[in-house]
């Protein structure tokens, strides 16, 4: 092994009363003993391999909050949970504390005290989508704590608040203004005439009917829930609700093209009679 160790040594400290301890799959610390909070955010990040970046409550904790929500603890209830992002391409799955998330987009972020971390507005998203805390939680902790450093988490946390609930929805909601349109509904709770749940739209513009959904399979959807997206975009159609969908990165790449395409769509619902479906905009939680 690079430092001189044959795996039958390493085993072998690693065993039940000796000098070391094996933290993940092949993360192996070098004493007995818990580890601190950032020790094991460097074993998580060891185990995901380069380009990796931590999300989530962790790095909205180095951007200011301290208190507040508490963090998950796994099963074993030995460690905290700690989300990390990692290259698409790369085969590595979540074990023990960490949570691991897939992504063709990794968020550019500062790095800080060695560990790199993801844009605030990606991270937040991350943990309340994960439920690890709820938006109020969030919230109640940036109200009563210090005010330094906080600037980006409150201001992220204002968008999650309108119902905004994915990192890709936040740079949709900031990219809308442009449009000139209307403002829509984000997250809303859509019905159809008999009352029955057809799906949570991404973006709903409810005087026309209109549904912008954000292909999020391209940051961090599973192919399953890629699948009950095309369904559910399938069920607002049949309803008779106008449905376009953009994926995250032509938010960034190609703007006026989005922009666009969101004003046609919005021209085509309002020369039709506009279908029987009830919407009821997000709730903080």
């Amino acid at each position: 092994m690079e430092f001189g160790f044959s795996e039958r040594t390493v085993y072998r400290r690693c065993l039940d009363g000796g000098p070391w301890q094996r933290i993940l799959p092949g993360v192996i610390l070098l004493f007995t003993g818990r580890p601190t909070r950032t020790q094991q955010v460097h074993a998580a990040l060891l185990l995901c391999g380069p380009d990796a970046v931590v999300t989530g409550l962790e790095v909205c904790r180095r951007h200011g909050v301290r208190r507040g929500p508490a963090r998950p603890v796994v099963d074993s209830g030995e460690y905290a949970e700690v989300q990390v992002l990692i290259p698409d391409d790369r085969q590595v799955r979540s074990v023990g504390f960490v949570h691991v998330t897939r992504t063709k987009r990794l968020p550019g972020g500062p790095t800080r005290d060695g560990v790199p971390l993801a844009a605030v507005p990606r991270a937040c998203a991350d943990a309340v989508q994960r439920g690890v805390c709820t938006i109020s939680s969030l919230a109640e902790e940036l109200d009563s704590g210090s005010r330094r450093g906080i600037a980006a988490p409150t201001a992220v946390l204002k968008e999650l608040r309108a119902g905004v609930r994915s990192a890709a929805e936040l740079a949709a909601k900031r990219l809308w203004p442009k449009t000139g349109l209307p403002e829509p509904w984000w997250n809303a709770t859509v019905r159809d005439a008999e009352g029955r749940f057809l799906g949570i739209a991404d973006c709903w513009l409810d005087e026309v009917a209109v549904v912008w959904e954000i292909e999020s399979s391209e940051w961090h959807l599973s192919p399953e829930d890629h699948d009950l997206t095309v369904e559910r975009a399938a069920g607002f159609t049949a309803a008779g609700a106008v449905h376009t969908a953009t994926k995250p990165t032509k938010l960034e790449t190609d703007a006026p093209y989005v922009i666009g395409q969101l004003r046609a769509t919005y021209e085509q619902a309002s020369n039709r009679a506009r279908p029987t479906l009830t919407a009821e905009r997000a709730r903080a939680t």
